[in-house]
């Protein structure tokens, strides 16, 4: 997975260089570390046949909710990375903005779905999932850290 971390992040910060090929890289990329992903959260998860059936569908539904979350965040690094050479002031702020308005729409859907998980699941069942789910956010999330740069000021 770690691999796929890597490639994925590439594609996003090379985004000036190749034009329209990233995105299609970059789509690609996302769908097979969601795959990867899947696969892993389906080796923690232990479920019951009934719960299987509720969970997967859930599961489905709020990955579809949290790509279009993590779209943001693309869209952020995207702009970071066409601006990091002539960044102004005021064109930080505004990405640093964006960037909280990102990790508050991330921190409203968990919660959300974290209710929703809970209405249908046993609690110790949703708590794990979200563990798992949150470790690899936390990975991705390391990625990014190396590949990002830090924005230098004079």
């Amino acid at each position: 997975m770690k691999k796929m971390l890597s490639v994925l992040f590439v594609a996003v910060l090379s985004v000036t260089s190749m034009g329209q090929n990233v995105n299609d890289y970059l789509e690609m990329s996302r769908e097979v570390l969601s795959v990867e992903k899947k696969a892993a959260i389906a080796e923690i998860m232990v479920l019951t046949e009934e719960e299987s059936t509720v969970f997967w569908e859930m599961y489905n539904d709020y990955n579809n909710e949290l790509y279009k979350v993590h779209n943001e965040r693309i869209t952020i690094i995207r702009d970071f990375a066409e601006n990091y050479e002539m960044m102004t002031d005021e064109k930080a702020d505004e990405l640093w903005m964006a960037s909280m308005k990102y990790q508050e729409d991330l921190h409203k859907l968990k919660k959300a779905w974290y209710g929703k998980f809970k209405k249908a699941l046993p609690a110790g069942k949703v708590v794990t999932f979200f563990q798992a789910d949150s470790k690899i956010e936390t990975l991705v999330n390391a990625q990014l850290a190396l590949e990002i740069p830090l924005l230098e000021t004079e």
